[in-house]
């Protein structure tokens, strides 16, 4: 049996809209966020970004392990790009120096060395609210996206059937996957199983996963083989498939789907001018 997201009826921004208007707005932000690494426009982005989740009606009890998750995906892969310089080699060439710290050891002859510059800085600074700005209105869509619509979202945007039904599939097999081995953990605790007390290396820790891993994978592949026996038995694929839900746009829709266009043909106009990295002169002033 397929489950999904923990989705519910809102009084929510994100919900007002057709699902299809929303989904073609978040293409839009989605490319619009991409063509900028200057600090400024990104800052406008992250703006509706915060809107968008302060008016979703997702409390922080249902997506908290998401939140967490992607605060530090982010927050690490910030302080390493950070510490290495590595990344913003095509924003700019030269590095102003605010302050320089070498380690008191060498590795090899190699003396480790920190180097704290402008660009180090407003690049991190940039990346943390580009992928902050995108993650969180990535992590709205299952929550705020009826279950039910999945598919004939994806079909009305102009997927064929088979690709609109395996998208709604995808979408669920996430938290199918999920109850699964939440299922399977407690059955097999329920009969001894100590996951808490595994010991030895790598491949001894794997081989005595096996009780949770071989469960859930041939209950995953038996659920997929059901799956196309009822696809099988209703003939799919054999002609164009109806659907019980009808989308209609609204008004509201069309504005939604307007702003998106203009904003990402106004961003990739800008990015021809301003695809660089900016750097506030009180750094470059800490600097001289």
């Amino acid at each position: 049996m397929l489950v999904t997201w923990r989705y519910r009826e809102r009084k929510s921004l994100i919900q007002s809209f057709d699902p299809r208007a929303w989904i073609i707005f978040f293409a839009c932000f989605l490319a619009s966020t991409l063509f900028f690494w200057d600090l400024r426009y990104l800052l406008f982005f992250t703006a509706i970004a915060l809107l968008t989740v302060f008016t979703s009606g997702v409390t922080w009890q249902e997506s908290r392990r998401a939140w967490l998750f992607i605060t530090g995906f982010i927050l690490f892969f910030a302080f390493f790009t950070f510490l290495t310089g590595r990344g913003g080699v095509e924003l700019y060439r030269v590095e102003h120096i605010i302050a320089q710290y070498a380690a008191p050891f060498t590795i090899l002859g190699w003396r480790p060395t920190l180097w704290i510059t402008a660009e180090r800085i407003m690049f991190s600074a940039s990346m943390i609210l580009r992928v902050f700005s995108i993650a969180s209105m990535t992590i709205l869509i299952p929550y705020s996206l009826n279950p039910a619509l999945y598919g004939v979202t994806f079909r009305k945007l102009g997927m064929p059937d088979k690709i609109a039904y395996g998208m709604d599939l995808t979408m669920r097999f996430i938290p199918t996957f999920g109850r699964d081995f939440s299922l399977t953990m407690d059955a097999q605790k329920a009969r001894g199983y100590e996951i808490e007390k595994l010991s030895g290396g790598l491949f001894e820790q794997v081989r005595k996963l096996a009780p949770l891993i071989v469960p859930v994978t041939i209950h995953a592949i038996m659920g997929s083989e059901d799956i196309i026996d009822a696809m099988d038995l209703r003939a799919f694929g054999i002609g164009p498939r109806t659907w019980l839900q009808e989308l209609h746009y609204r008004q509201r829709d069309i504005a939604l789907i307007t702003f998106g266009m203009i904003m990402v043909l106004t961003s990739a106009a800008l990015s021809l001018f301003t695809y660089r990295l900016w750097i506030p002169e009180f750094l470059l002033a800490l600097a001289q």
